[in-house]
This record gives C-alpha cells, structure tokens and sequence, in this order.
C-alpha cells in the first residue's frame, strides 16, 4: 500500500514494550535492574582477571575478555532504554537517539557472531593441533582475529542503520518492542524497503549462518578428535577447555532460532500472547544471555576461579 501521501516528518518513536502490562513493569524492573548489575559485575570482573593475571595472557582469554566488554557494551545500549520505558508513562525516543540505539545493537549483536567463530577456530586449534597452537595462534593472529571480528560488526551495522535511516517515516511512529528493533522500525517506513530486507537476508547469511556452519564444523573435528585419545581422564580434560564456549555458544544461537524461527498464531487472542512471549524471550536473548557468560565461565574453567581467587586475596592483603 502506498502511504506517500501520509508522509510527515517523524521526529521520534514511542515505544509501547509492556504498556499494556503495568504489573509486569514493575516486576520486570527490578528483576532487569539486578541482572544488569550482575553482568556489569559479572563481566567486569573477567575483564580485569584477563588483564591483570599472567596466566590468562593466552588467544582463548583474549577472546574472552573481548567478549565480556561486547556483552558490556551490548546490554549497555539497551538495558537503560528499557529500564527507563518501564518508569515512564509516556515512553518516547527520539529519531536520533532511537538509530543510535540501534546502530550499537546491530553492531554488537553481529560482532558476537563472529567473535564466537573465532573462539570455536581457536580450541580446534588447541586440540586439533596442539602442537602447532603456539605459532598458529600468536599474538600477531589472534589480535588482528579480534579487531576483525569488530570491524566487520561495526561495517554491518553502518550499511543497515545507513539504509534505515534513508527511509522515509509517516503516519503511526510507535514501536511495538521495548528498543528500537530493526525489523520493528522498517515496519513504520512510507516507502519499499525490499532493498533493506535482501540486505538484512545478505547480512543474516554472513552473519549467523556463516559462523554457525564454521563452528558447527569446528566441532565435528574438535569431538572426534576427543574420542580418539585413548584416556578417559584425557578426554574429560580436552573436553573441559571448549565446554564453557561450546555452552555459551548453545544459548547465544538457541535463543535465536527459538526466537525467529517458532511459528506464528493466526488467532487474535494467540496473537497477543505471542505478541507479549516474542517480546519475553527478545528481553532473554538481550539480558540473559549476557549474564549468563560470565557464570558459565567461571564455573567451567579453573583457571578463571582461581584467577577470580587470587584477584579477591589480593585486595584483602591491600586493605
């Protein structure tokens, strides 16, 4: 339908997130608020083990730390937008500040992506071919691996955000999500966003299939060479030192695919229902996941817990 005729200069958004929810709102707050400041806490602290402690000066926590500060940023750009929506009546952005938002979003959103593609090839390198680890996975390769990782996120997010941002807004200007969601936004555009949409699909390919496929791949390798070690104590401990990205790896792309990929209601009252879980499980995918790194890697590696340790003793001496 064309809706040129109804165009107007759209100067912000509101977002409706649980409006139709009160009681959710105030519930959802505080449970929001506290596992925000678990993963500031919760990642922060991998951040400063990584960096300070010697022993965690390898490519597989270089990657993680890389991670951590991701989850940081990601959630950051999110979370106090929709802790805001949750207090505030009447829950408007501004064009500007909504785009930001989504820019930071995508960006983190598709660097992760890669980020975790990377970690898979570096623990099929260490076990694959241990003996090569070191020179295969030097500083001179692991780093530019990284900076990659988010140049190609940023560069992503630039072309799709650049391309939004094009379109021209009429009419209704609210968004049906808690932040300023892409698909959410491209829904208000007055003109034919065919282009974007084979964009986002060209995006999705290199973004989440691409890396899903690697990693699924990684891992072929990776088990069977595990049940060619001839111990059964070796190949718990092989086992162990990709087990905390395999399971991070697990919920980031799960979540996903349940979130996109689970059918649509076709019934008005299912659809409310659906409405209100699809935007549930984005608050999972947005806050959860992030939180849950952090713990799954601290409960899964040694040499984390007693980074963690010898961190915590350190500034008890100090005091």
């Amino acid at each position: 339908m064309d809706r040129s005729n109804q165009t107007s200069t759209v100067v912000g958004f509101m977002l409706l997130g649980l409006s139709a929810h009160p009681r959710l709102e105030k519930m959802f707050f505080v449970l929001i608020l506290l596992m925000y400041l678990v993963i500031l806490l919760g990642n922060g602290v991998l951040i400063l083990v990584t960096i300070l402690d010697s022993r965690l000066h390898t490519p597989m926590y270089f990657f993680l730390g890389n991670l951590s500060f991701l989850d940081i940023c990601y959630t950051t750009s999110s979370v106090p937008l929709i802790l805001d929506s949750f207090l505030t009546p009447r829950k408007t952005i501004s064009f500007s500040a909504c785009f930001g938002q989504m820019f930071l979003s995508f960006a983190m959103g598709a660097t992760e992506c890669v980020l975790l593609s990377m970690m898979a090839f570096d623990r099929y390198v260490a076990i694959c071919n241990p003996l090569r680890y070191p020179i295969v996975m030097s500083k001179s390769t692991y780093v530019p691996m990284a900076a990659g990782s988010w140049a190609a996120g940023i560069t992503n997010s630039v072309v799709q955000i650049s391309q939004a941002m094009r379109l021209p807004f009429c009419g209704d200007s609210v968004i049906n999500h808690f932040t300023c969601e892409i698909l959410a936004v491209l829904k208000l555009a007055c003109a034919d966003i065919s282009i974007n949409v084979i964009s986002m699909v060209v995006a999705n390919i290199l973004f989440l299939a691409i890396p899903v496929l690697f990693i699924f791949v990684s891992y072929v390798f990776i088990i069977a060479t595990i049940l060619r070690i001839p111990s059964a104590e070796g190949r718990k401990k092989a086992f162990s030192t990709c087990s905390a990205h395999l399971a991070v790896v697990v919920v980031f792309y799960g979540t996903i695919l349940f979130m996109y990929g689970k059918p649509k209601s076709k019934d008005p009252l299912g659809a409310d229902k659906q409405d209100l879980s699809d935007k549930l499980i984005s608050l999972f995918y947005g806050v959860v996941t992030p939180m849950l790194n952090p713990i799954i890697y601290s409960l899964r590696n040694k040499d984390v817990k007693a980074a963690v340790k010898n961190l915590v003793h350190q500034k008890h001496l100090t005091k």
